[in-house]
């Protein structure tokens, strides 16, 4: 066989390849024929493109700005938005001195960079560098067209010439930052900072800024995560080259280069991972959006919730809301222990789950009772097993601890007592006051509510148990949750009260002396625990002057718990939620007026005794009566010390409103509270007289001195 000749390796152009080439790119630019393909080129670009109008992942931030959760684009990139000046100054300048030193001056087209590519081209063969210009690169990637041909040179050169006769430099330029590939999915600056750095570009270090210079000229080749070496040769080969041109000093070059390169890529945010998922839902297409969380408190939390649940075991989730008091903002939501905890089910926002409520509704069954004039914290009731047809009530331990004060029967939670006082205040008006903070009650089979739902025989979510809790909180008025997933109307002018002020706050004083767990302060705040039939749910709701907070332990399956209960399992997790807060405790509000702070035995008569709600049955539907003051009573209101109190009267039954007199002339209207305030003019006898919306009165005869 005859020998294969060695094959002849290319020859490079010559000098003259090299003039024809720059000829054709001047020709291009302007003679008559090249004014023509330049039409046509121009004619076949896409417009030229508005910042804001770039596709970038949709983002979910909490209330200062803070990124809390990304997501990708349509087609799976994470591409975050980005403004000039959230970028370190130093990326800038070490960006433009290695990749475009005149870019403040030219007009898309570099054409030094242009001769310098030509030359290149005739000593090697083929494009070594294509004297592309920032301006040029964006017009590539805003194509995604192929750079090593002539032709698409020049194409990049016309789209590259519109975009600087459209667009500011600040405004290309955070186009590029936008669009500029950083392997894989991940494209521009910012997604790239948190990818490779886990931080935001605001501030790099001098090897951090460097390597994401190199990154971008060939994405997949020099990926850290892939190729480390490749990665680290790139980015000193950015540094060195600054140092040369003298934007960094030999020191720092040394030290940049002894910088380690990352070698993974670091997950993106995930903090409320739930509730802004949520958000993309509800509010599709919005590039930005800003819920009311606090991003710190958020991690704090979900940190604790995750925790937590580890120590209770594999199955067991923890949601937390946390909300302020004042305007609804919801400042914490942890759905669950982890949204990826498979055990656990932390797909399932447990925030909004609708569950069995346990004790966690007493509160609100007594504040009824003291708003109809029925008992006061000191009344005195009987815990004693009491059957309601075929109902029959037990406490929680089993056992009864004969008479007791309501404060008591709360703080310790039995189970008769409140019964008893829901069947005196009536079932329908309890749900018709959960609904009036804004919770939305489930009941079982849409049937009538029976006494049941004071122990739990209700549906009801975490969200709605911490809006309840915030009207009690606010003295009665209910406040509208609101987390920014969604547009939440405008409250009407007038909201029917939760509780009026007065029932609120003795609610409140007794919640406070609710025994705490082993880790939390007596009287730091006012909360109340429940347990669900079969332990399958443990809450713990409290609040302090400003902030509520609540806290669900159990499994989202519904499968019970063995041995998690309210105090013992969601308590611990409530007082360290408030020491999460990172603030101190806020005082809770003053007594307001008419607030009777008395031990039982100086109570007016008919507070003394809760009475039982057989007898109370039979007046539920009659006239109006005064709790207080009583007939032919004295009425001490400091007159002859000079500084006279305004009389406070209350009354029981009747249907409101109530048209208050005070020897004939009105003295108040109450739409929904059951008392009023008086000032009197002087001592001597005087006449009360109240009126129902029924028309139904009663009157009483005291003397004022």
């Amino acid at each position: 066989m005859r020998p294969r000749k060695a094959r002849r390796a290319p020859r490079a152009p010559g000098l003259l390849t090299a003039t024809l080439i720059l000829v054709a790119f001047v020709g291009l630019m302007a003679g008559n024929y090249g004014l023509a393909v330049l039409r046509d080129i121009r004619a076949e670009l896409p417009a030229v493109p508005e910042v804001r109008t770039i596709e970038v992942s949709t983002e979910v931030v909490d209330a200062k700005g803070q990124l809390l959760r990304p997501f990708t684009t349509a087609n799976g990139r994470w591409r975050l938005p980005i403004e000039l000046g959230d970028v370190d100054p130093d990326f800038i300048k070490m960006l433009v001195a290695y990749e475009d030193q005149h870019f403040a001056e030219h007009r898309g087209v570099d054409w030094s960079g242009i001769v310098r590519a030509a030359v290149q081209y005739v000593g090697a063969g083929r494009i070594v560098s294509g004297g592309s210009t920032l301006t040029m690169q964006v017009a590539r990637l805003l194509e995604s067209g192929s750079t090593r041909n002539l032709t698409a040179k020049v194409r990049q050169m016309v789209h590259a010439d519109l975009l600087e006769q459209k667009l500011s430099k600040d405004e290309i330029l955070t186009l590029y930052l936008t669009l500029a590939p950083y392997g894989g999915n991940i494209e521009g600056i910012r997604a790239a900072s948190l990818a490779y750095f886990g931080k935001e570009p605001s501030r790099l270090s001098t090897a951090e800024a460097a390597l994401l210079v190199a990154l971008p000229q060939s994405p997949e080749a020099r990926r850290p995560d892939r190729d480390l070496a490749a990665a680290r040769a790139s980015r000193n080969m950015v540094i060195d080259r600054l140092a040369l041109a003298g934007l960094i000093g030999p020191d720092e070059a040394a030290a940049a280069k002894s910088e380690p390169v990352p070698t993974a890529r670091r997950e993106f945010p995930m903090l409320a991972a739930h509730l802004a998922e949520t958000a993309v839902k509800t509010r599709p297409g919005v590039r930005k959006i800003a819920l009311t969380l606090d991003k710190r408190l958020q991690g704090a939390l979900e940190t604790l919730g995750r925790t937590r649940a580890t120590e209770l075991g594999p199955k067991v989730s923890v949601a937390i809301v946390v909300a302020d008091q004042q305007t609804g903002n919801i400042l914490g939501s942890v759905g669950s222990a982890g949204l990826f905890a498979t055990e656990s089910d932390g797909f399932v926002d447990m925030t909004t789950a609708v569950r069995s409520p346990g004790s966690t509704l007493k509160p609100l069954i007594y504040g009824l009772a003291f708003e109809l004039g029925l008992a006061h914290p000191e009344s005195l009731i009987e815990d004693r097993p009491t059957a309601f047809n075929n109902y029959i009530p037990v406490n929680f331990d089993g056992f009864s601890r004969g008479t007791v004060t309501i404060r008591q029967a709360l703080t310790q939670s039995l189970n008769i007592p409140a019964v008893v006082v829901l069947d005196a205040v009536g079932t329908a008006r309890l749900v018709a006051r959960i609904k009036r903070a804004h919770a939305t009650p489930l009941l079982p089979y849409d049937t009538a509510p029976s006494l049941a739902i004071g122990l739990g025989g209700v549906g009801i979510t975490l969200r709605d148990l911490v809006s309840i809790y915030a009207a009690v909180a606010r003295g009665g008025s209910p406040v509208t949750l609101k987390d920014g997933a969604a547009i939440v109307p405008e409250e009407e002018a007038v909201s029917a009260p939760v509780l009026d002020p007065l029932a609120a706050w003795y609610v409140s004083d007794i919640l406070r002396d609710v025994p705490p767990p082993l880790n939390g302060a007596p009287g730091r705040i006012g909360y109340k625990t429940g347990t669900s039939y079969g332990y399958r749910d443990a809450w713990a709701i409290g609040f302090d002057g400003k902030t509520v907070i609540g806290v669900w332990v159990g499994r989202p399956d519904n499968v019970p718990v063995p041995g998690i209960s309210g105090f013992n399992s969601a308590a611990p997790i409530l007082f360290e939620a408030f020491d999460r807060m990172g603030t101190p405790t806020v005082p809770f509000r003053k007594a307001p007026t008419g607030a009777i702070i008395a031990q039982n035995p100086d109570l007016p008569s008919p507070l003394r005794r809760f009475r039982h709600p057989d007898v109370q049955m039979t007046k539920r539907d009659a006239a109006p009566e005064f709790a207080y003051p009583s007939d032919g009573t004295d009425v001490d209101l400091g007159m002859a010390a000079g500084d006279t109190l305004p009389l406070v009267v209350k009354i029981r039954n009747g249907v409101p409103p109530f048209t208050f007199f005070a020897n004939g002339a009105p003295i108040g209207h109450s739409a929904f509270s059951r008392q009023s305030s008086w000032q009197p003019d002087g001592p001597g006898f005087v006449t009360l007289s109240v009126v129902d919306a029924a028309g139904q009165s009663d009157n009483v005869k005291v003397f004022l001195e």
